[in-house]
């Protein structure tokens, strides 16, 4: 081992190992903490983590957590491992808002409080300060989070309240919560508008914006994590009649998009975004609306 050079330790050895000894590994001296926080050796990590054997879901139902590893050949889970809440929580209490590389901003319900929790190491951090950031309410807020170029962990807040309007970005880093300009169209900011998690994708982070659920606006606003500046880009060119919901997905680092239109009948097209422009990637056949005397009987 004393032969091996640091670099060939941390790149080819300590890329292979679970993420609780990397945590653990990160105690040994400084160079080593500096090289395991690096974006390079997490995008390593993940990458090797990357096959079926490694995949695992986490299930959070009333006051338990459960680690399930998946079964893609019968697509199911396998035995689960109970994970403990290391904070105060109540029944039902805990939803999870954004997730990156293991880490999870999640909400306590009851409250309103956002938290940072590593359900693999345990550690937490509550983000609620006294002077109000921090605090989530639902359909109302936005939550991403992602890394910038510094590798300092942030959280970003679309925050919208009876005629107040904030951006807030938190940053683990330094434990503070700062205020940000919103500068593109403040009616996207308004309740009228529906704003999706933020999916991180190659620097950038990217919400769906919706006006309702039937026609009206939709758009996908994207937020450069380091020049935090925002910007417009069209949604995927699909029917405006009808239901419009978008789900963003992070691919090998590509965005992705399932578009789902229509009421009685819905379609569904994934899409892939190459530059500012939507590419479709295939289209799934047309579901057909369930039946009402199917229903009531199912219900009955």
């Amino acid at each position: 081992m004393a032969d091996l050079p640091v670099h060939t330790i941390v790149f080819e050895i300590l890329t292979r190992v679970p993420a609780m000894d990397v945590g653990r590994s990160k105690s040994v001296c400084k160079q080593w903490y500096a090289l395991l926080s690096t974006q390079d050796f997490v995008r390593i990590h993940c990458s090797r983590s990357l096959v079926s054997s490694n995949q695992r879901v986490l299930l959070i139902d009333d006051l338990t957590c459960s680690v399930h590893p998946i079964i893609f050949q019968s697509n199911d889970y396998g035995p689960s491992s109970i994970v403990t809440f290391p904070f105060h929580h109540q029944n039902n209490d805990v939803s999870i808002l954004s997730h990156l590389n293991g880490l999870l901003c999640v909400c306590l319900n009851h409250t309103y409080e956002l938290l940072l929790w590593n359900p693999t190491t345990t550690a937490f951090n509550h983000l609620s300060t006294p002077d109000s950031p921090g605090f989530y309410i639902n359909n109302l807020d936005a939550i991403g989070l992602y890394v910038d170029a510094d590798d300092d962990y942030k959280v970003l807040h679309i925050k919208r309240r009876s005629g107040v309007l904030g951006v807030y970005v938190y940053s683990r880093e330094v434990d503070s919560w700062r205020n940000i300009p919103f500068i593109t169209r403040q009616e996207y900011l308004s309740p009228h508008f529906n704003w999706s998690a933020g999916t991180f994708c190659g620097g950038t982070l990217y919400f769906t914006v919706c006006e309702c659920w039937i026609g009206g606006t939709n758009v996908v606003i994207c937020f450069d994590v380091n020049s935090e500046q925002f910007k417009e880009i069209s949604f995927p060119p699909v029917p405006s009649t009808g239901m419009v919901q978008g789900v963003l997905v992070n691919v090998k680092n590509e965005l992705h998009m399932f578009a789902s239109t229509g009421m009685f009948e819905m379609t569904i097209d994934l899409w892939t975004l190459q530059g500012d422009y939507w590419i479709k990637v295939l289209s799934c056949p047309p579901i057909p609306p369930i039946s009402l005397s199917l229903w009531e009987v199912v219900y009955n």
